[in-house]
């Protein structure tokens, strides 16, 4: 299982997001309507 991993994780660098890119998603994940019928999931975007 340790050998699954990289050695060099201290490289990764966090990325900041744009205010408007989060904003995006933000509105989006709002708009977003899941119905699930049965077996069946139904997802809406409410524009």
């Amino acid at each position: 299982m340790e050998n699954i991993y990289t050695k060099k994780q201290n490289d990764c660098k966090l990325v900041k997001a744009k205010p408007e890119t989060v904003q995006f998603l933000l509105n989006y994940s709002k708009s977003l309507d899941i119905i699930e019928y049965g077996n069946v999931k139904f997802e809406n975007n409410l524009n």
